[in-house]
């Protein structure tokens, strides 16, 4: 299932009130037999993280793509070789559905940022 074709937001009812998921920005790569992907909490896009020794920029470049929500950026990091994720809701997403392990992860500031390499023969 290719998910970076587009897609619209998930809206759901709760007290009431109408709300729109929070969503994920994704960039998928194929090459030779390779998947990358890369997704950030959307809110990150574009800016830069600051912490103790380094900063880290979320690309546009790099980690622009298509929205995505929960399942659809989980299902991303399954069928992908290589993952790169900036963001502490996806970092937590992908741990929660123990694709990862949380000894993988790294912060700058008060942002997780996670890289999975899946190796085959």
């Amino acid at each position: 299932m290719d998910y970076l074709s587009g897609g619209a937001a998930q809206t759901r009812k709760e007290d009431g009130e109408r709300f729109e998921q929070k969503q994920y920005i994704a960039r998928k790569i194929k090459y030779q037999n390779l998947i990358l992907v890369n997704i950030c909490d959307e809110e990150l896009l574009g800016s830069t993280v600051k912490g103790e020794k380094v900063d880290m920029h979320i690309s546009r470049e790099y980690f622009g793509g298509e929205k995505v929500n929960e399942i659809e950026a989980i299902d991303l990091v399954r069928g992908s070789s290589i993952v790169n994720l900036a963001g502490s809701r996806i970092v937590e997403k992908v741990i929660d559905a123990n694709l990862a392990s949380k000894h993988a992860v790294k912060n700058v500031g008060s942002v997780s940022f996670l890289m999975i390499y899946k190796f085959t023969n």
